[in-house]
């Protein structure tokens, strides 16, 4: 299954996503500009792209493992969700949870979009709800020690 998404360049420097390999889910965003994450810190790094997505479908931000293995630097809010009718610029929120500096650079691969198909639910309320096999259980419900 395909869909067409369309990418602004707001920067002459912006990289249109693309996938690297074929059957790959996600396509890498890629930083404009320099900046530098110091432990603990968070950032919304430019892009330099506006996109337009179609109705009926999601673009989410994810981290790029290579970047939280190697760096422990990920998308503070995993899966950011970019909304179909958005069209400012895409920023990635990242943090760096390592113990270092981490340094980024213009070009520099930062997360990667995956497209998902959106189902809208119709919510209502009600008065009781049917049984299940959990119930209400939560956090720790099923017994098992991590």
């Amino acid at each position: 299954m395909s869909v067409t998404i369309k990418f602004q360049k707001l920067s002459p420097d912006a990289v249109i996503p693309a996938y690297a390999h074929p059957g790959d889910a996600g396509a890498d965003l890629v930083a404009i500009d320099h900046h530098k994450l110091e432990p603990m810190q968070h950032l919304a790094i430019p892009t330099g792209l506006a996109v337009e997505i179609p109705q009926g479908y999601e673009m989410q931000v994810r981290p790029k493992s290579s970047l939280a293995l190697k760096h422990g630097v990920t998308v503070l809010n995993t899966p950011g969700t970019i909304d179909a009718g958005y069209r400012g610029e895409i920023k990635v929120l990242l943090i760096n949870l390592g113990q270092t500096t981490f340094k980024i650079s213009p070009g520099q691969r930062i997360a990667q979009i995956v497209i998902a198909p959106v189902i809208q639910a119709r919510f209502g309320e009600t008065t009781e709800l049917s049984e299940s096999q959990r119930g209400s259980g939560g956090f720790g419900s099923t017994g098992k020690t991590y």
